[in-house]
């Protein structure tokens, strides 16, 4: 496992993280609270070391049970959160958005109560959930700077969703140079990660950008196939079927990124085995690796549904890198829409600054209503 430092922050982080909303969730289909705090535990013995959560994530078990699964190993992680959403006063309605409170005290305190459930002194990475563009005011920048000088915090982030787009508030976050901003970015859904790396260019700024949804929702580890039937409630049913059915064509035109070789398992039992060009890549693998080939991508999470996820993506750091010609191959596929001329159901971006910025962007979405 490779490591980078993000942003300016001195904070390190696996090149591969553990994205923990599914724990303490059953939004990705069902599993026992012993069975997550297992999987965390194991993605800790494979060589992962950034864990992301949220205060809102099973309002607040996520935490709890991140923090007990990592509690003897406290000081070789680093744990990132995320607040701004006010579940204490609000109950959840299924997947729907719950109000958002940016208010500095409020989130002051919620940082309090997210320390106590994660049973830590201080976070390693604090995210604004999903604020928007105007919810970044001064007095929120400020609180943010009075965390750290507390030692409260030790890096700034900015989590962007829940649907894709957002870019004034990426633009802002890394216009102020906050550390981190995370967002949904893989080969299929590129422009939002090609705007910011423009953004981050134009600026010099240091802050490093963390994608999820490496996969697309199962698509590119092909966990999600033509012949699977999503459970009830699992979120990946939430995108059109559209979506999915373009997304098995554009993904046979990626196969050139697989590689046959040694698997991570072999070759992690093998003595003197390091990474290099006998190593397998799987479409997986490929999937986190073309991220990871961006210079301000510090970390990648994706969604771990089993022991043998985390085997074979834990070892996407250390497979073989992609070449100057693959990702220009990848670039141009996306660019011509891998030639496939219909609507995948997807042709719309959510903007907190009704499409203005997705305009001036110049890319061809709309505004998600």
């Amino acid at each position: 496992m490779q490591h980078s430092e993000l942003g300016d922050s001195g904070v390190e982080v696996s090149e591969v993280g553990f994205g923990a909303w599914v724990v303490g969730t059953d939004w990705w289909g069902d599993r026992s609270e012993d069975d997550a705090i297992e999987m965390v535990r194991y993605a800790v013995e494979q060589g992962i070391t950034y864990f992301d959560t949220g205060d809102v994530y099973g309002h607040g078990r996520s935490e709890e049970l991140l923090g007990e699964a990592l509690s003897d190993v406290r000081d070789e992680v680093t744990i990132a959160t995320k607040v701004g959403y006010d579940f204490y006063d609000n109950p959840q309605a299924g997947h729907g958005e719950l109000p958002k409170e940016m208010d500095p005290e409020y989130l002051r305190e919620a940082v309090h109560k997210s320390l106590e459930r994660l049973e830590i002194d201080s976070v390693d990475v604090l995210q604004l959930h999903n604020a928007d563009v105007d919810e970044i005011t001064p007095d929120v920048l400020e609180l943010l700077d009075e965390l750290e000088e507390d030692g409260l915090i030790d890096a700034t982030g900015l989590a962007l969703g829940p649907s894709i787009g957002w870019l004034a508030e990426g633009d802002l976050a890394i216009e102020e140079e906050f550390d981190s901003v995370q967002l949904v970015w893989n080969m299929l859904e590129q422009e939002v990660g090609n705007h910011f790396l423009e953004t981050i260019e134009r600026t010099g700024s240091s802050t490093s950008l963390i994608p999820r949804v490496p996969h697309s929702s199962g698509i590119l580890n092909e966990q999600v196939t033509p012949d699977t039937e999503l459970g009830e409630g699992d979120h990946r049913g939430f995108r059109p079927e559209e979506w999915y059915e373009t997304g098995w064509e554009k993904l046979e035109a990626l196969r050139f990124l697989e590689r046959d070789g040694v698997s991570a398992s072999e070759a992690s039992g093998r003595q003197g085995a390091t990474g290099g060009s006998d190593r397998e890549r799987t479409m997986g693998q490929a999937s986190i690796a073309w991220l990871l080939s961006h210079d301000s991508v510090a970390t990648v999470t994706p969604t771990f549904r089993t022991k043998a996820d985390i085997d074979e993506w834990a070892a996407a750091s250390d497979v073989p890198k992609l070449s100057d010609e693959e990702m220009t191959r990848v670039a141009e596929l996306y660019e011509n829409d891998f030639e496939i001329d219909r609507d995948d159901g997807m042709d719309s971006l959510r903007s907190s600054v009704d499409g203005e910025d997705i305009e001036s962007a110049g890319l061809d979405k709309l505004a998600a209503d």
